[in-house]
């Protein structure tokens, strides 16, 4: 019953996008000093201005690193790669770097943290962003909800404006654009081919904006939306592949004999459950816990879950809600990724309008799927200066063949999010698939399959591809 933020964002009413400079860093071949810096990897800096609306300011250093190709004399290039968060990479690559040990075979792979970030002329947040109060952040009353946006907003001051020196108010999508082309000429690269993965795929829509001639070869997995500018209409795909896990896992029960929810009306028994907790929370040993707190710690599209999430239900229908209670609610977000996200997504902060939009969302998803509105309150709610580089509207005529994949059960970064932004593109062909989130990454053979085919010989998918569970 794990719960993920990761993610979880939209756009509507946005400001206008920030406007950088056109002056470009071009392929000139300056060359990354590289050297050993263990676990395999080579490490290196990039250095670029802190904003690029004013190229000749202060200037920072990117931490860059990379695998080595086993082959140098036969490698077809360099793959940057961004593994999502938004979030360090380097150190991630570390413990993360045995799932590019096939693209090796061909590819210096390279990722970089993002601005601000660890090696990044890092940014050291003078304390940690604050948590949802009890770590409940689905369907807030009002005074737990104002009392956490008032700590949300200290946080983003004291982090985001002055722990951040030189590049407060410059860590958005746009800005780490213009950084993946500076790391692409300082590597030599006429062209970027980049492997981006759920927030990789929002730097890989601002790279498209701003750079569509210099793309080579682009595989996008898991794809975060950041064309929508309407909340309402970016939320739904969320609220509906929630529903639609909800709906799979009760269908589930119906056909396992082992579901301890077997023979009963699933939905019913959930929906009783919810309604109890709103009326008074249900004991869980020597505490108590409230619907909020069972919607927090409920994710159905987690398959292998299922049978803990039948028990939790039908204990907590017979009064004793402990398996909730016990629940971990999932990791936290690093602490600065949250400036990051709200400035490329600014979420509204008002109570009512969210509760307004829980309450649209429940009319079409009641079971669950209502659970969208919070996520990106959780992250946004207060935080000052938000909206740097808010959604754009994108159209990329011309591009080369872009390579998209979703799994078709993900609810953070729902197919439709994909297919909307394929679409966009222009030359993109989309993948569907039987699965969740980050198909490279968890090694779904069919996947890893037509990614390497296309990044090593440009070669897609026939049109109507699709693979089926992993």
């Amino acid at each position: 019953m794990r719960t993920t933020f990761a993610g979880v964002v939209g756009a509507v009413g946005l400001v206008a996008a920030l406007t950088v400079a056109p002056g470009v860093a071009q392929a000139t071949g300056t060359g990354v000093s590289w050297v050993d810096c263990g676990d395999g990897l080579q490490c290196g800096e990039v250095t670029v201005p802190a904003d690029w609306g004013r190229p000749r300011g202060a200037r920072v250093s990117l931490g860059v690193a990379r695998l080595p190709a086993r082959d140098q004399a036969a490698k077809k290039g360099v793959l940057l790669v961004n593994l999502g968060g938004p979030a360090q990479q380097i150190s991630v690559l570390r413990v993360a770097k045995d799932a590019f040990t096939d693209l090796t075979r061909w590819f210096d792979v390279v990722v970089s943290d993002p601005r601000g970030f660890e090696a990044s002329a890092g940014i050291r947040c003078p304390y940690p962003a604050p948590l949802p109060e009890n770590l409940e952040w689905a369907s807030p009353d009002r005074a737990t909800y104002e009392r956490y946006r008032t700590a949300n907003h200290r946080f983003g001051v004291d982090c985001g404006r002055v722990a951040a020196g030189p590049l407060a108010g410059h860590l958005d999508s746009g800005q780490v654009a213009h950084d993946m082309d500076a790391i692409r000429a300082a590597l030599g690269q006429e062209r970027l081919n980049y492997y981006g993965n759920s927030y990789g795929t929002v730097f890989a829509q601002a790279y498209a904006r701003h750079f569509p001639q210099r793309i080579g070869r682009m595989y996008l997995d898991s794809v975060l939306d950041h064309t929508r500018r309407s909340w309402t209409d970016w939320l739904l795909p969320r609220a509906r592949t929630t529903e639609r896990n909800m709906v799979r896992f009760a269908q589930w029960c119906d056909a396992e004999a082992a579901c301890a929810l077997h023979g009963r009306d699933v939905l019913k028994t959930w929906d009783e459950v919810l309604a109890r907790a709103a009326r008074e929370p249900i004991p869980a040993g020597d505490r108590t816990v409230n619907a909020s707190r069972i919607v927090s710690r409920t994710n159905p599209g987690y398959e292998e879950e299922w049978p803990d999430l039948a028990r939790a239900i039908a204990e907590a229908h017979a009064g004793d809600a402990t398996l909730f209670a016990e629940q971990p609610v999932g990791g936290r977000d690093p602490d600065l990724s949250r400036i990051t996200f709200c400035a490329d997504f600014p979420y509204p902060s008002d109570y009512r309008v969210l509760k307004s939009w829980e309450d649209g969302l429940r009319r079409v998803t009641p079971h669950i799927g209502w659970v969208a509105t919070w996520p990106m309150a959780y992250h946004c709610a207060g935080l000052p200066d938000t909206g740097t580089y808010p959604p754009h509207r994108l159209r990329v005529p011309g591009l080369g063949p872009v390579l998209v994949a979703s799994g078709e059960y993900d609810a953070t970064t729902p197919p439709e999010d994909a297919r909307r932004v394929a679409a966009r593109l222009g030359n993109a062909r989309y993948l569907p698939v039987e699965g969740g989130h980050a198909l490279y990454l968890s090694g779904h053979p069919c996947v890893r399959e037509h990614v390497h085919r296309y990044l090593v010989d440009g070669v897609l998918p026939p049109d109507g591809t699709a693979c089926g569970v992993a």
